[in-house]
């Protein structure tokens, strides 16, 4: 690992853009704990470079491959074995901070398991005007903090995740919330929703994934009964309720979808 300095930690944050200027100012601000800040974005047209710049940040251009190979090639300009990947609209909270700053210490000490390669965190999702605290909303676990040289993002090109490269590694949890202070619509929510399930479809079509009708019927539903009865969701109010709502359609759609696309190819 690299030699901190102004009370920085050996630990490199990094991040994909595209046009996030209204949203990437606090999500910087939160990382000046970090040594080293990359930004690597993707030929935005608005004041993001300069931005993430006047922050202290290292920008790098690349044109879009797909969220998992973008982040990829992010994690890859790096300086430091272990990185934290945040989104333009998601913020380090003090006490996450502290806890990052704990187990980075005992990973530069060689105090730390050698199985323990990453940690996940619990994010809190910001929807309609509110924090949600249950449901699917919270503890939203997200796995942003690894070693690079023993785990590596995905392929995929959309819902992306961290996978490890060692056999026997294991990942711990973090105390402290991770932001998501998405400022959104709902309009532009479900743009991106839609967007999202047709990558999905198409992913599961090239697998040959086949969904039958009791696929489409029973994922929504017991998605519902999951996260809005038996985790509370119902306790977030009515932004709550349209989360999970959501959710149950996309579910619905992506299998609707993917049976499309396998009738238009013939596979089906």
């Amino acid at each position: 690992m690299n030699t901190p300095t102004n009370n920085t930690i050996a630990l490199s944050a990094v991040l994909i853009t595209l046009n996030a200027e209204k949203q990437l100012a606090p999500a910087l601000e939160s990382l000046r704990f970090c040594d080293e800040i990359v930004v690597v974005d993707s030929n935005s047209s608005d004041n993001t470079v300069a931005l993430a710049e006047q922050h202290g940040a290292r920008v790098v251009q690349q044109s879009w491959l797909g969220f998992g190979p973008q982040k990829q090639f992010a994690i890859a300009q790096a300086k430091n074995s272990w990185v934290l990947c945040l989104d333009a609209d998601e913020r380090i909270t003090p006490e996450l901070e502290k806890n990052i700053r704990a187990v980075m210490a005992q990973a530069g000490q060689g105090l730390l398991p050698k199985d323990v390669v990453g940690f996940d965190m619990p994010r809190c999702n910001f929807f309609l005007g509110r924090y949600l605290r249950h449901g699917e909303g919270y503890p939203d676990y997200s796995r942003r903090l690894f070693n690079r040289q023993h785990a590596n993002w995905s392929d995929d090109g959309v819902h992306e995740k961290v996978e490890s490269k060692m056999a026997g590694a294991c990942f711990e949890k973090l105390q402290g919330d991770l932001l998501h202070e998405s400022a959104e619509s709902l309009e532009s929510y479900l743009l991106k929703q839609n967007r999202y399930t047709s990558i999905q479809a198409r992913a599961l079509a090239e697998r040959g994934k086949w969904p039958g009708l009791g696929k489409l019927v029973l994922s929504p539903a017991v998605r519902f009964i999951k996260f809005y009865v038996v985790r509370k969701g119902f306790l977030d109010g009515w932004p709550g309720l349209v989360h999970i709502s959501i959710g149950c359609f996309n579910s619905f759609m992506k299998y609707a979808k993917t049976r499309e696309l396998m009738q238009r190819q013939g596979k089906r």
